[in-house]
């Protein structure tokens, strides 16, 4: 009997263990990206790109692919704002720049179906924004010749704001 008691008491402290453990990870903290720090990216890009002669649209998403900034040039096609907001919205929802999604993704790859996806553009010029390893955003950009064009403008915006990223 003694025994049955003193497992059970050891059961009981486990599991209040555990649960007590579970309360610990009932909330998470986490950084975003200020509007003003979304803006100055967004215009950084946009100056890199005019400094190489292309007229494009700049889109910056926070963490949650909620749309924070959008700046499209006067002469940037009427396509460019959603193009790069897709852009941005896929580099963030598969955690890698559109830019590597493009070979990955290709018909015939294991990856293809990701293509489909609702929302989803594997086109270069989507960048995923972090801060100390964490995502805190995307940048796309959109109206470049290439993507891989539009992909060095959202770095050169990222560049931008790097030190304030760090912490």
């Amino acid at each position: 009997m003694l025994k049955r008691m003193l497992m059970t008491s050891m059961f009981a402290c486990l599991v209040a263990t555990g649960a007590q453990a579970a309360d610990d990870d009932a909330l998470i903290s986490f950084k975003v990206m200020t509007p003003e720090t979304a803006l100055e990216a967004a215009q950084a890009a946009l100056a890199d790109c005019r400094q190489r002669g292309f007229q494009v649209a700049i889109a910056v998403l926070d963490r949650f692919g909620v749309t924070q900034v959008i700046l499209r040039d006067r002469f940037a096609g009427p396509h460019t704002p959603e193009t790069a907001r897709r852009k941005a919205w896929t580099a963030l929802s598969f955690r890698t720049d559109t830019n590597a999604l493009v070979d990955v993704t290709q018909a015939g790859t294991p990856q293809s179906g990701v293509r489909h996806v609702p929302g989803a553009l594997m086109i270069g010029g989507g960048v995923q924004v972090q801060a100390a390893g964490a995502l805190v955003g995307a940048i796309g950009v959109s109206g470049a010749p290439s993507g891989e064009m539009d992909d060095a403008c959202a770095k050169a915006g990222i560049a931008a704001i790097e030190e304030k990223l760090a912490f």
